[in-house]
């Protein structure tokens, strides 16, 4: 066991008999069975389920691969080498048949274990290289004894937060930051022992919850600290916390000017335990410099008031992305480390500052392609008609995916190292694109195939097409945009 630094306790390793919080929860109701045996039979029957008893009815016949990859080609598929072992075994046993097996036994749990990249054909690839990149860039601008806290909410900015927090941990990060009580339950779930910040101020009836999973939360009220403290005291442990300040951005805080009478009011319940005091700011990102100025003052104003009533503030931190690159004299105790963390520029300012590098690269392959007769409409409300020399290809990449609608006829897609225009509205699961046959230039003639992969963000060999490019055209901002790629798609880690 290990002491963590708000004063929890946290587990290197997870005993085989331990039963957590979430195990807790998860437990049926009706099943008198302790949930640890239950865990145990189920991985018994996992591993049974996984036995040589389906490829023995499928027979030596097809232990070469020929006929199997010829199938999955047939459909455009990845060969069976490149598809995981769960899909292979499926797709030699649909080849054979099952007149001589007899009637075909899906197991559930086998089928369970074909990965989502082979149930689709596009996903979102994140290079955790960047991310340790990008930690280790920002950590070095940063005086010694500061720390760094990876913000990971809205699943690491689409990224995938458990991942993202593992590698930004193992890269100099100490600190975790989430928007809800569930982001944080998912990474404690997952054997993340870092201290975690809920940068807001949850639900009261979630209490329970932070103290099981041993998760801080921000707080701004009296009515949820006193609140937070019982629920702590009657179970015997301290309730840590870091009190939010509102500077000026006027969204949620303690006002600057009270937080000493606050404190006042709370403090008095002996299991508070004020770990950290943190404001955010809301203009660090701009040129203008005189509202980022004025937060700045008051948040030093309010540290040093809280100091000369003989309170000890905890982590002192405010600098998010931009104020860490920008401005070294609000590092304070800890930086927040958000955008910059997926290399991702909070403002024009900061690229010159400091090398980051993109994480998120957005695929997929074609799913057909089609020589569409000149005139012909494509797409919902044909705004675009083929001018005939044109092949259309489509891709399983719409709007549900993050492929925002309105950059319909305004977004191109890489392939073989070309742009290519896409075209026509794109659909909540689809989008377009045509492939100019027309031979000019240096320009290579292309022959799209199903199956082809294709770029949607990312870089293939002297063309590039970032977030940043999306966002500008929307009039958005790129973490924006990175959020909804992340919310369907299959995250491929490399």
């Amino acid at each position: 066991m290990t002491d963590l630094p708000n004063g929890f306790t946290g587990f290197s390793h997870r005993d085989p008999n331990f039963v957590s919080a979430g195990d807790a929860l998860r437990g049926s109701r009706y099943d008198d069975t302790p949930f640890a045996a239950r865990k145990q039979a189920q991985a018994r029957n996992l591993a049974e389920a996984w036995s040589p008893a389906g490829a023995e009815r499928v027979g030596a016949g097809v232990a070469a691969e020929g006929g199997s990859d010829a199938v999955a080609r047939g459909a455009g598929a990845r060969p069976l080498s490149q598809l995981s072992s769960a899909a292979s075994d499926v797709l030699r046993f649909a080849e054979q048949g099952t007149a001589a097996a007899g009637a075909p036994r899906f197991d559930p749990d086998k089928l369970a274990r074909i990965p989502e990249v082979d149930r689709r054909w596009a996903w979102v690839e994140i290079d955790l290289n960047a991310i340790r990149h990008n930690a280790s860039a920002v950590k070095q601008r940063l005086n010694p004894g500061t720390r760094l806290m990876a913000v990971v909410k809205a699943d690491g900015y689409g990224h995938g937060a458990v991942q993202c927090a593992k590698t930004a941990l193992n890269s100099g990060a100490e600190y975790l930051g989430v928007a809800t009580v569930d982001e944080a339950i998912a990474l404690r779930e997952a054997y993340v022992n870092a201290p975690i910040l809920i940068l807001g101020e949850p639900p009261a009836t979630a209490i329970p919850l932070l103290l099981a999973y041993k998760i801080m939360p921000a707080v701004y009220t009296a009515e949820f600290a006193i609140r937070y403290a019982e629920a702590a005291d009657a179970f015997g442990v301290s309730a840590p916390f870091h009190m939010k300040v509102n500077t000026g951005m006027n969204r949620i805080g303690v006002r600057h000017d009270e937080v000493v009478e606050f404190l006042s009011q709370v403090s008095f319940h002996r299991a508070l335990d004020l770990v950290g005091t943190f404001t955010h700011f809301a203009t660090a990102d701009s040129v203008e410099t005189l509202d980022f100025q004025i937060q700045t003052k008051r948040f030093i104003e309010a540290i040093a008031a809280m100091r000369a009533a003989g309170v000890d503030p905890g982590i002192v931190h405010a600098a998010n992305t931009a104020a860490a690159i920008r401005y070294p004299d609000v590092h304070f105790d800890m930086v927040r480390l958000g955008v910059g963390l997926y290399g991702l520029h909070p403002s024009q300012a900061t690229r010159t500052m400091i090398d980051l590098k993109p994480v998120m690269s957005v695929h997929a392959r074609i799913t057909d392609v089609r020589t569409v007769p000149m005139s012909e409409g494509v797409s919902y409300g044909m705004n675009y008609r083929s001018p005939g020399s044109v092949k259309v290809c489509t891709v399983p990449v719409g709007y549900a995916d993050g492929l925002r609608r309105g950059l319909s006829g305004r977004t191109d897609v890489i392939m073989q190292g070309q742009r290519c225009r896409q075209v026509g509205n794109i659909c909540m699961d689809q989008c377009m694109f045509e492939v100019d046959l027309r031979v000019y230039g240096n320009r290579r003639r292309l022959d799209p195939q199903i199956g082809d992969e294709v770029l949607l963000v990312g870089r293939g060999g002297d063309s590039v097409i970032t977030l940043d490019d999306m966002a500008n055209t929307l009039g958005t901002i790129n973490y924006e945009v990175a959020c909804g790629f992340g919310l369907r798609m299959t995250k491929v880690y490399v």
